[in-house]
């Protein structure tokens, strides 16, 4: 198990959601976990969250920023937001079951 560390409000405002689709569930056979973050999140901020929240060892972390689309509403353009993805991908033996409650 990882070092307990106190949890605080601010690693709650850095992980947001956690990002369940088809690649992202393909991914947690390979001990790796995805995360909506926050978009001024760093690495080292997310690893230590991920490491704070689940109590579990963080082997390393990628991040990814999908940039919003433009899109048309009514004939009048908008853009989605931007959205930052964390792959976060776990020490051997550690394990995060994500459709479960905190």
């Amino acid at each position: 198990m990882a070092k307990k560390q106190e949890v605080d409000a601010r690693h709650y405002d850095v992980i947001l959601a956690p990002h369940i689709t088809e690649k992202s569930t393909l991914l947690s056979e390979n001990n790796a976990v995805v995360f909506k973050v926050a978009l001024d999140a760093t690495k080292p901020q997310i690893k230590e969250a991920v490491e704070a929240i689940y109590d579990k060892k963080v082997a390393g972390v990628n991040v990814i920023v999908a940039k919003g689309k433009t899109k048309r509403w009514k004939g009048k353009p908008y853009k989605r937001i931007d959205v930052k993805k964390a792959i976060v991908t776990l020490a051997e033996g550690e394990m995060i079951d994500i459709t479960s409650g905190i």
